[in-house]
């Protein structure tokens, strides 16, 4: 039990009833959005009403994985844990295909090859030391160039 029970997580969202189907289809390797049928705009991070025209009537919907990256900053220090044990990495904001932005992170990719506009797909990377739950972890989408892109 030792250093994983140590302290407070700082990199694992709280799943409740509403964001459940989010973090369950990025268990299965599924990006969800959330599409307004009023008005036809996806939005990230998920809620309940749209935030452009502000119905109620959204709906959860696969993205198709691509986004380009819009911008970055690469940590090298963090003291929160668990994430100074990752240091460095690249903390970063994409657009999504779909049209909204999303703050995530770029994996799989060398500091000095990361521009604006670069193509970029969804991976999923599952954190084994989920707090609290009844089994596995929690899967987080992050991001990684994508071939040929």
């Amino acid at each position: 039990m030792g250093a994983a029970s140590s302290g407070p997580r700082f990199d694992l969202p709280e799943v409740d009833a509403f964001t459940r189907p989010y973090w369950e289809a990025a268990a299965d390797g599924t990006l969800l959005l959330r599409q307004c049928a009023a008005c036809g705009r996806g939005h990230h991070y998920p809620r309940e009403f749209c935030p452009y025209c502000w119905s109620e009537d959204v709906h959860w919907r696969p993205a198709t994985g691509r986004a380009t990256l819009y911008t970055w900053s690469v940590v090298h220090r963090n003291d929160l844990p668990p994430f100074g044990a990752r240091t460095p990495y690249v903390a970063a904001v994409v657009d999504l295909a779909e049209g909204p932005r999303m703050m995530t992170e770029v994996v799989e990719c060398a500091e000095a090859a990361l521009r604006v506009g670069m193509e970029l797909g969804v991976c999923f990377r599952t954190d084994p030391g989920g707090e609290g739950g009844s089994g596995g972890g929690v899967t987080v989408p992050v991001f990684r160039p994508r071939a040929g892109g």
